[in-house]
């Protein structure tokens, strides 16, 4: 069966497309050519911190110049229309590279996608502080404490993606079988990187000249990132659709219990033959 087009994904930051197989399948059940990376230093890539678990970049522009490398290849060897697809920090990134003119997709899924973080301190309060402390010591050591005990998963962590429990459960045996996969916190550099790709994101007019057809899965329960920042840009996006969750989602949708991430999948899955059919 000819391919109804490509789909290349992208996970968030600490993450591994393994935790998205079950996505990536329906997508191909459905038609699609379907592809998945990790970013650079995270995953079984190594680590660009001061210990083996703590993210760490000296830019963004790292990453968004890996994906356009990857991109050029992937498009030139893939079926189109070619959809360009990330969750969280994966989300910003792919959105950045679509708004720097690094990647041209036929569509963007974005699924909460990481352009704010939760909480009452300016961006610009919050991005002096991480230069400060990237000054007073080296911006590669972890930003926040994971746990009691190195590599063990914080108690809390279930309770910030999912309520799912077999899902969540899936994401920890895949790092007992992989332990290359752990990660822990980002880096004083990584924050202060991120809140300035976020304002880069954000600066006048970036958004507004996209018109790439675009759907994003955002909720209103998640503790990570900004609701209010993901609705800001939707209303700036020229060809959006904005699926909105309440308390019944949390942060990782697309990994969610049944009833909402049959939402979302059937959302997506619209906007995908909207593509297809426009191609």
């Amino acid at each position: 069966m000819k391919p109804r087009g490509s789909i290349l994904f992208f996970p968030g930051r600490g993450d591994h497309y393994e935790k998205y197989l079950e996505t990536l399948d329906e997508w191909h059940r459905a038609g699609w050519w379907v592809t998945a990376a990790d970013w650079r230093g995270q995953a079984g890539s190594g680590r660009l911190g001061t210990d083996p678990v703590t993210g760490h970049v000296p830019d963004f522009a790292v990453w968004t110049a890996d994906l356009a490398r990857f991109w050029q290849d992937w498009k030139a060897q893939t079926p189109g229309p070619h959809v360009l697809a990330g969750h969280s920090m994966g989300g910003h990134l792919v959105l950045r590279g679509t708004v720097d003119g690094l990647v041209d997709p036929d569509g963007l899924i974005l699924s909460a996608p990481m352009l704010g973080f939760v909480g009452n301190i300016s961006p610009v309060i919050a991005q002096t502080a991480a230069k400060l402390m990237c000054l007073i010591g080296n911006p590669a050591r972890p930003a926040w404490k994971w746990s009691e005990k190195p590599g063990e998963m914080p108690a809390s962590r279930q309770s910030l993606l999912t309520h799912d429990d077999d899902r969540y459960q899936d994401e920890l045996w895949w790092r007992e079988q992989r332990p290359e996969l752990v990660m822990g916190p980002g880096s004083w550099g990584w924050v202060e990187r991120a809140y300035a790709s976020i304002r880069t994101l954000f600066a006048p007019g970036k958004l507004e000249a996209i018109a790439v057809p675009v759907i994003i899965l955002a909720t209103s329960n998640d503790r990570l990132v900004s609701v209010d920042a993901v609705k800001k840009a939707a209303r700036r996006l020229k060809d959006v659709r904005l699926v909105h969750f309440g308390k019944e989602a949390r942060h990782e949708i697309l990994r969610e219990a049944d009833p909402v991430r049959d939402r979302a999948m059937a959302a997506i899955f619209e906007f995908l033959d909207r593509i297809a059919a426009e191609r």
